[in-house]
């Protein structure tokens, strides 16, 4: 296991530091996948998934302290692997509650490969082209200054077709290629995560792995979980009939998934505030489809998502105007919840977007008996001469309604 007084594998072998003074701050990943290309599926995964661990360069040295305790206790002298614990769901679970009270993140794009339907992804270098455009898409367009770390095993074919898809597709900086790192997976502890949270997703999603326990670790994972892409995009909407709730309304929950997806597909990340608004619903869209049942998100926890990777922290002022605001008048669907702990969620019911409008109402109504009150004061102590309202005909417009209603 690493030497924890070492610094990090990625800058060894770099000279004087200065590799760390330029990347001061990196963001690092640590990736694995779980399936394969085959679509065989009476003898094969259903499902294709890479998982991206994602820390803080600052993050990793204790984080490797805390990962090698949890290996030793629970795999003593090997490594921290998915495949030793297999269908054990109460280990997996038990081993899966340690790993999730440590800080990272985790990045990770689900495929279907029942639903690519084209026989062209029946062909391997199609597949991996296909995948590697969505992991690149994924990974790269958010953390643009990403240190990618993969698994050597058995030459490990998609990372390495990755590996070049990205030297093809990514603006190089000064230390070209020093961005996607190819090692052996027993000497990096987050690797380890990594393979560990593919294989704990493949329980969760693949159709030979899913148990009657997929849902609790899903939730076990759910403060860890960033991203959870899914492909093809939710074109498979969510059937009424499948959810309890009679308050659902197909017609809302479709309505507000097509705002999410469009905004997502027409957004250029030309800005940091774009990448931003661009997470924010990416992570309501996750917990839209995988959480169905938790109801609104807090803030709290959505910056804390939000924050990953990102060394000046998102304030809640910021959330509210640059992030949430922006995305409501780009036309996504966005129901909010103002009692206690404030929340987002995407709409599945009318009350969802009635929450949303009486919580406006709240804010609106009283704003506006405010400014009527002030223009209504100094109109009576100037005689009419001040009109606080005369450079805003359309809010003059709005007070006068009101007034007469």
């Amino acid at each position: 296991m690493p030497n924890t007084n070492e610094p990090p594998r990625w800058l060894r072998g770099w000279r004087g530091g200065f590799l760390f003074n330029t990347f001061c701050m990196q963001v690092l990943a640590f990736a694995d996948e779980f399936g394969t290309n085959s679509f065989d599926f009476e003898k094969q995964s259903s499902h294709f998934i890479v998982c991206s661990i994602i820390i803080n360069e600052h993050d990793l040295g204790l984080l490797e302290i805390e990962v090698e305790e949890i290996r030793r206790k629970n795999f003593q002298t090997g490594e921290i692997k998915s495949l030793k614990v297999g269908p054990n769901h109460q280990r997996r679970k038990m081993i899966l509650e340690k790993l999730c009270k440590l800080n990272f993140q985790i990045y990770a794009v689900v495929i279907n490969k029942k639903l690519l339907y084209s026989e062209g992804f029946k062909h391997k270098a199609s597949f991996y082209k296909f995948a590697n455009g969505l992991v690149y898409k994924e990974l790269y367009k958010t953390f643009p200054k990403l240190i990618l770390s993969v698994d050597e095993h058995g030459g490990n074919d998609f990372m390495l077709s990755f590996k070049k898809y990205v030297q093809k597709n990514h603006i190089g900086d000064l230390f070209e290629g020093a961005n996607f790192l190819v090692e052996n997976s027993k000497s990096n502890l987050m690797i380890q995560v990594a393979d560990f949270m593919a294989g704990t997703l493949g329980y969760c999603f693949d159709d030979t792995k899913k148990s009657s326990e997929s849902e609790a670790f899903l939730k076990i994972l759910e403060h860890r979980l960033s991203s959870i892409n899914h492909f093809p995009n939710y074109d498979k909407l969510v059937d009424d009939s499948n959810i309890p709730d009679k308050s659902f309304d197909l017609r809302v929950s479709e309505m507000a998934l097509r705002s999410a997806l469009s905004f997502i597909r027409d957004t250029h990340n030309t800005e940091n505030s774009h990448s931003d608004q661009i997470s924010f619903v990416k992570l309501l869209l996750m917990y839209h489809t995988t959480y169905r049942k938790k109801g609104f998100v807090s803030t709290k926890e959505l910056i804390n998502h939000l924050d990953a990777g990102r060394e000046n922290k998102i304030s809640e002022q910021y959330f509210r105007t640059q992030i949430v605001g922006k995305v409501r008048d780009a036309g996504v669907l966005i129901a909010s919840n103002s009692s206690g702990d404030k929340g987002y969620k995407l709409p599945t019911s009318a009350d969802d977007l009635y929450k949303f409008i009486k919580h406006s109402n709240g804010i609106i109504m009283p704003m506006l008996k405010r400014i009527k009150r002030a223009k209504d004061i100094m109109s009576l102590a100037t005689h009419n001469e001040l009109d606080l309202l005369e450079a805003y005909p359309k809010l003059q417009k709005i007070i006068e309604s009101f007034s007469n209603s």
